[in-house]
């Protein structure tokens, strides 16, 4: 796994792109993508001063960026006491899956029912990407394809609000995708979750793909309640 500052070296130079786009929302996406991606952990310190060195940018929009991912359940801030990477307890995550399972069926329905096919096509891209991944092992190269998935399948949605809620209630989970416990056999099985729904919308099966969407929640939800209760 990378760590926070190879990860963050390797995105673009933000000290040239002046204010556009303001300095919070770059600082905001980058701590994002790295609590999604796995390089912050659940439950891992995070300091203001690091993060603004890191990424060459002042503390306000560092500060300003940390406060608008706590509103959105992804970082937990103690006034006074510490900042941390939110770690939802068993209970929190499996209600966050229950909501994904009533949110994303539905997204996934009006994907199909407004589907382009340069759509299509970059959805059943990211599957190979995902597909191959888990062939080689390679859980962060599929960690990360998955979350394009259902990023690209948010987006596709007419209804952007639901779409943003999806995906919001995804990022608060995320680490279940990239946890080291989830056993390759796991892996396949959803990554053939994913090849359901795709396949349905490729049938402009609106129905379908809602349904084969539903069916991956709630395995998701069955694996997390085993692997929690496991632990």
């Amino acid at each position: 796994m990378d760590t926070l500052e190879t990860y963050l070296a390797q995105q673009p130079e933000t000290s040239s792109w002046g204010s556009s786009p303001l300095l919070r929302d770059v600082a905001y996406e980058r701590i994002k993508d790295a609590i999604r991606h796995g390089v912050l952990l659940p439950g891992q310190v995070l300091s203001e001063t690091r993060l603004s060195k890191l990424l060459g940018i002042s503390r306000t929009p560092v500060r300003e960026a940390l406060q608008s991912l706590a509103q959105e359940g992804l970082i937990q801030i103690i006034p006074g006491r510490a900042i941390t990477v939110a770690a939802p307890s068993m209970q929190d995550s499996l209600s966050i899956i229950h909501v994904r399972s009533i949110l994303e069926p539905e997204v996934a329905k009006l994907a199909t029912e407004s589907l382009a096919p340069d759509t299509l096509e970059a959805l059943w891209q990211v599957l190979v990407d995902m597909e191959a991944a888990v062939e080689r092992g390679d859980r962060t190269s599929w960690s990360k394809a998955d979350t394009r998935f259902h990023e690209l399948l948010s987006a596709m949605c007419p209804n952007q609000v639901l779409g943003e809620l999806a995906i919001q209630m995804r990022n608060r989970v995320s680490y279940i995708a990239i946890d080291t416990q989830t056993s390759r056999d796991r892996l396949l099985a959803c990554t053939a979750e994913h090849r359901a729904i795709v396949e349905k919308m490729a049938a402009h099966d609106a129905a379908g793909a809602g349904e084969a969407t539903r069916e991956h929640i709630h395995r998701l939800w069955e694996s997390s309640f085993r692997r929690f209760n496991q632990g």
